[in-house]
């Protein structure tokens, strides 16, 4: 776990640890406008928890209404709020503006920095990304966590990329490309990949990051599937049809699940058939989030519905 200077500890040890990001989702449609906790890490968070995975989140959120329901949304999946989160202010927000195809333009009020915390024990996985590894002064916070844990447990990382947030290209991918050594799955859109590495086909993207030190690039690619790459495979997943509501979550939800299957995968690795467990499984949590409004994850139950005994998920990703 990560240790904030606080005498309070979590309950129970979690086996996976988000840094991130928690916020508001304040969705505007033709049918009006809605509140919802989100934040990527801490959609995964929750995702994970939903998946009945032991779960804390270490963010930085305020003392108002927004961020006690934050807090509440996060304790309805268990997931457990790290000591120092909470600091006196406003939580964040991101409006988002949903178009007619459930498709989503973002806007974004948010301030991120991370209480001090120091290494004292570590999770199974440790996971970040997003607006916390590229906003200062909290991503240097992130950058350090990962340097003193990344050798000692498995750490994923999803930039989810929001340009709108960021500085010029050259200068997200260099923050981006620093974090890739430290971490051992990187996760990340079609669009994500193509802002970061214009010109480059997926594939290309993908191979770069592996080169960079990373064990398995994952790129989602909605309606077209996904591509999940190791240095000795590629594999195509090729994607659920799904009556859509809205996309807000979906790669969150993908992210948990891509997690939750590390999690299980015993000792096979990153071998072919783990790679298709894994994208698989990841594939039908992102179809299942896309059929409900909001950032609604699917909980286990719901992710091994549907499954002959013994079988992976359907091939599938909306993400």
């Amino acid at each position: 776990m990560l240790k904030t200077h606080s005498s309070a500890t979590p309950p129970a040890t979690p086996d996976v640890i988000v840094i991130g990001e928690a916020l508001v989702d304040v969705v505007t449609s033709p049918e009006g406008t809605v509140e919802h906790p989100g934040g990527s890490p801490a959609n995964v968070a929750y995702g994970l928890g939903r998946l009945g995975v032991r779960a804390a989140l270490l963010t930085s959120i305020g003392d108002d209404d927004r961020g006690a329901a934050i807090e509440a949304h996060l304790d309805g999946a268990g997931v457990v709020l790290l000591p120092g989160s909470r600091t006196p202010g406003r939580t964040a927000s991101a409006t988002a503006t949903l178009a007619a195809d459930g498709s989503a333009r973002y806007e974004f009020d948010i301030r991120w920095e991370l209480p001090p915390v120091a290494p004292a024990f570590l999770p199974k996985v440790l996971h970040t990304g997003s607006i916390a590894t590229f906003l200062a002064p909290g991503a240097a916070a992130v950058k350090t966590l990962l340097e003193q844990s990344h050798r000692e447990c498995v750490v994923t990382y999803d930039p989810n990329v929001r340009p709108a947030l960021l500085g010029s290209q050259a200068e997200a991918r260099a923050i981006f490309e620093e974090l890739v050594p430290l971490t051992d799955v990187v996760k990340l859109s079609d669009e994500d990949a193509r802002w970061l590495y214009p010109g480059l086909r997926l594939e290309d993207a993908a191979a770069r990051i592996l080169g960079l030190g990373a064990g398995l690039a994952v790129v989602t690619c909605g309606s077209e599937g996904s591509l999940l790459a190791t240095p000795a495979t590629q594999l195509h997943i090729p994607a659920i049809r799904s009556v859509v509501a809205d996309t807000i979550g979906a790669g969150d939800s993908y992210m948990a699940a891509l997690i939750y299957g590390l999690l299980a995968r015993g000792t096979d690795g990153l071998a072919p058939a783990v790679l298709e467990t894994l994208g698989r499984m990841a594939s039908k949590a992102a179809a299942i989030t896309v059929r409900r409004p909001g950032a609604n994850p699917p909980t286990a139950d719901e992710l091994l519905a549907d499954l002959p005994e013994g079988a992976a998920a359907p091939a599938a990703v909306v993400a």
